[in-house]
């Protein structure tokens, strides 16, 4: 789900933006859903919190991944408190809410997780919580990444460097050629210790 269509773009005219976050998601294999907030003026609202709470409702995810918001783009900032506040807004009793009918016609959904991605654009993590091997899909996201060229050129053209490199580097930590770092708001879980992949080191 994007927050927003990422228009204007930098690099090119109105619509292409969308064109190529049409052509990422095929790559990926993916269904793409598009809110109607607007790129720069993004902010937690009450209104777009409940826009999030609808939706899952109605897909009713097990797990939600966002940004951690933790850089200097506010739109960032504000994607991540919309997207926690969304997941407790699509809790039971908040259709109840006065300005919250647009939930009465759901059921309540109850996630099981909440995930925090590292954006490039946000200050390096010194931990996190755990790691994805992305080694198998890694030229896949290469190409769905390569298909906004309206982003990755200009002052931005070395972009994807950066991020091979820190996908690299976090890869080397856990013992693989490429992996991802996640933080999780609650602390994790196992049924047993044998949910752990080995490590290098221990």
């Amino acid at each position: 789900m994007d927050l927003c269509d990422g228009e204007p773009a930098r690099y090119a005219p109105a619509g292409v933006r969308g064109r190529q976050a049409a052509l990422a998601a095929r790559l990926l294999g993916v269904q793409r859903l598009t809110l109607r907030l607007r790129d720069r003026l993004i902010r937690d609202t009450i209104a777009a919190r409940l826009q999030v709470a609808a939706l899952l409702r109605h897909y009713r995810p097990r797990w939600v991944f966002t940004t951690a918001g933790a850089g200097v783009h506010p739109d960032h900032q504000a994607a991540a408190a919309i997207v926690a506040n969304g997941v407790f807004y699509a809790l039971p009793k908040w259709d109840q809410v006065a300005g919250a009918a647009a939930l009465r016609r759901s059921e309540p959904h109850v996630i099981e997780r909440l995930f925090f991605g590292h954006c490039r654009m946000e200050p390096a993590w010194s931990r996190f919580d755990f790691a994805v091997d992305v080694s198998a899909v890694y030229e896949r996201k290469l190409a769905a990444l390569r298909a906004y060229e309206s982003v990755f050129r200009g002052d931005q053209a070395t972009l994807l460097d950066k991020y091979a490199a820190e996908d690299r580097y976090i890869g080397s930590l856990v013992g693989v050629r490429f992996a991802e770092s996640f933080r999780a708001r609650s602390p994790l879980l196992v049924a047993s210790p044998e949910a752990f992949l080995p490590a290098r080191f221990g």
